[in-house]
């Protein structure tokens, strides 16, 4: 199984200790794997990709239909 990143406490305080024992060298973060290397990489690139390959049409008809989910959302508060 890959190795995980260590979980990020919520509390300031906490998330402060934890980065300090990070940059002490008192707890070591583990190293990203290929597979999430290469996923992050891909997400960083997949909307815009995804961008290119759309034509005008099927682009304002998702602005539409997401323009519409936000005028029924904000309608109902």
């Amino acid at each position: 199984m890959a190795t995980r990143r260590l979980k990020r406490p919520r509390d300031p305080i906490q998330l402060g200790k934890l980065i300090v024992d990070i940059a002490t060298g008192q707890i070591e973060e583990p190293e990203e794997t290929k597979t999430a290397k290469r996923a992050r990489s891909a997400g960083k690139k997949g909307g815009a990709a995804r961008a290119e390959t759309l034509t005008p049409e099927q682009r304002s008809e998702i602005a539409r239909v997401a323009a519409a989910a936000r005028w029924k959302k904000s309608g109902s508060s």
